[in-house]
């Protein structure tokens, strides 16, 4: 039986040495490695900031579409500016947005190249889907924003002009309300991926989240009070979302939770199988 264990252990030396492989390197090639992965994301930032400067008017048109459907009648619609450089310092900010929204899934594989070799291999398996997830969850957030949302808001502003008082936005902040939302929205809406990621790290558990709802949903108000634009409808728009998607948490922290009890009961019944012989 003790010849028995022997091989065993063994056996599983090379799998051990397999997945540690590639994390001993010193320290400053692991900088030198982060230093070139930072370096090829902002030139992919800067690349990607060029052509939607060129595209700018494009882009900010696609923004706009939100605030036309609130007029019966396109044409009623107008903006404006105030100084003359505030344009193109929109543009600017609008190529910066457009970006870092379009970069994002490329900065996250760098982040994840950088990562990846410190990991087992099952640890870098597991974390794969999560990348998937991410801008997935952020694009949901956005699309949230542009079709629902902001035409509900600018609505709500608009409904508040008078026969003596009118809505004449500026383009900079036009810009600066549906960017915010997006980012908003887009950053709270990867909650059941931060939930999940946490599961797998046995950090938290469904139990911990159904108690826990009570100040889920405090913390929540309190985080779309604090993020979105000072109007009923952005904040609303955001809070019953997250919260749906809290719920949907619990159902994939369920899953992952489950299917480690499996894993480490599939693993005991081998050791006890070995054990045995």
């Amino acid at each position: 039986m003790a010849e028995t264990q022997t091989k065993l252990e063994d056996k599983s030396k090379p799998e051990v040495e397999d997945e540690l492989a590639g994390s001993e390197a010193p320290l400053l090639e692991h900088l030198v490695e982060l230093r070139k992965r930072l370096i090829r994301a902002a030139i992919a930032v800067v690349a990607l900031m060029v052509v939607c400067f060129i595209f700018a008017g494009q882009i900010f048109d696609l923004l706009l579409n939100p605030y036309r459907s609130i007029y019966p009648n396109p044409g009623d619609m107008e903006l404006i500016y105030t100084a003359p450089q505030e344009f193109f310092f929109t543009q600017l900010n609008l190529s910066l947005f457009g970006a870092i929204f379009l970069g994002f899934p490329y900065v996250a594989t760098q982040i994840y190249g950088f990562v990846a070799p410190g990991l087992y291999k099952h640890e870098r398996k597991a974390l794969i889907p999560y990348l998937v997830a991410t801008p997935l969850f952020f694009l949901l957030g956005a699309a949230m924003v542009y079709f629902v949302v902001l035409p509900l808001a600018l609505g709500f502003f608009a409904g508040m002009q008078t026969d003596e008082i009118k809505l004449l936005a500026r383009v900079s902040e036009y810009l600066g309300l549906a960017t915010t939302l997006i980012l908003a929205f887009g950053i709270c809406f990867q909650l059941p991926v931060v939930l999940t990621l946490l599961a797998q790290i046995d950090l938290v558990n469904v139990d911990m989240l159904r108690k826990g709802r009570r100040y889920a949903i405090v913390g929540i108000l309190a985080l779309a009070a604090l993020v979105s634009p000072p109007d009923p409808i952005s904040q609303i728009g955001l809070a019953m979302p997250m919260y749906a998607l809290y719920e949907l948490a619990i159902l994939s922290v369920r899953y992952v939770q489950k299917r480690r009890e499996e894993a480490i009961a599939k693993q005991d019944a081998e050791l006890s199988g070995s054990s045995s012989e």
